[in-house]
């Protein structure tokens, strides 16, 4: 594995992956290679293949294990790989996290279990779980929004302690949770935004960047916003913010990632398609989306 923790590797703007698709929902390979090297050279700091915006949900287990291993195969150690392998069950989990481990990843990232609602004690024991039975460091992410569970900063601190979990990708909508998870954790406890539009507060708490569905379609200008702020520029951070704020409402205009991939479409870098139960993005929202990104150069 490449990833260097302890050098700060895993910080500043790691990109939440688009899978890319063509219209029939088969995942089109070279446009996902194409994708890798572009955010290589845009500064882009790390790449999460196969999260929620990478349609994890309706990929299956094998195809989620291929586009891993083709992301980290593209990267070629230039940038870390965080693979999504959450599951809604511990078993699956477990296994999907083998695979990425398998696939080359530098580390996962595992999303609190959806759907079943577990409480503290069964999130500590599913991470628990799959920190010992994987060799490899493990990510968590918390999103209550998706997931209908609210991983608390008390059973984050009780899992960091856990020497191969390393951080979180924290996306509860509260930018101070960062400050509740700061104080039960150790000092080189990673603590990422989930929130593109609270990443500035959040790294003001303390955060060390952002995993992030913007940078999809302005990975230079992301890179450059996590990069002054962490290089001390808060002020031009807080510009950059400014000018990001309205693009970030524009993906979320309807269910991420369908925004996002409706951009980078029109930015003629990937087909259109999108696995059902996801559909094309709403017309009511073209000119919106268009029009942002026609104001911060993307177009």
């Amino acid at each position: 594995m490449g990833l260097n923790i302890e050098n700060g590797f895993l910080k500043g703007s790691i990109v939440a992956l688009v899978t890319p698709m063509e219209e029939n929902g088969a995942v089109d390979w070279k446009s996902l290679d194409a994708l890798v090297d572009w955010h290589v050279e845009q500064g882009t700091h790390g790449i999460v293949p196969v999260g929620t915006t990478g349609e994890s949900a309706t990929l299956s287990a094998t195809e989620q294990a291929a586009v891993i291993a083709a992301v980290v195969n593209r990267v070629d150690g230039r940038i870390p790989v965080i693979a999504g392998t959450g599951a809604n069950s511990t078993q699956q989990t477990v296994a999907l996290t083998h695979a990425g481990r398998n696939a080359g990843a530098d580390a996962c990232l595992v999303v609190t279990p959806y759907y079943n609602k577990p409480p503290q004690e069964g999130l500590y024991r599913h991470y628990c779980t799959i920190a010992d039975e994987v060799d490899i460091p493990i990510v968590l992410y918390n999103v209550p929004s998706r997931t209908a569970c609210d991983l608390q900063a008390s059973t984050v601190g009780k899992i960091s302690q856990h020497e191969r979990v390393i951080g979180i990708k924290e996306a509860c909508g509260n930018p101070e949770r960062v400050v509740e998870i700061k104080e039960l954790v150790d000092d080189d406890f990673v603590i990422l935004s989930g929130e593109d539009g609270q990443t500035l507060a959040m790294m003001q708490y303390g955060a060390v960047g952002t995993i992030s569905v913007t940078a999809n379609v302005v990975p230079k200008l992301m890179s450059k916003f996590c990069g002054s702020f962490l290089s001390g520029d808060k002020d031009k951070a807080s510009e950059l913010d400014g000018l990001l704020q309205p693009l970030h409402e524009s993906l979320f205009l309807q269910t991420n990632p369908i925004p996002a991939k409706w951009a980078l479409h029109l930015m003629k870098r990937i087909p259109s398609g999108l696995r059902l139960p996801l559909v094309a993005l709403a017309e009511e929202h073209h000119v919106s989306i268009r029009n942002q990104l026609i104001r911060v150069d993307a177009l």
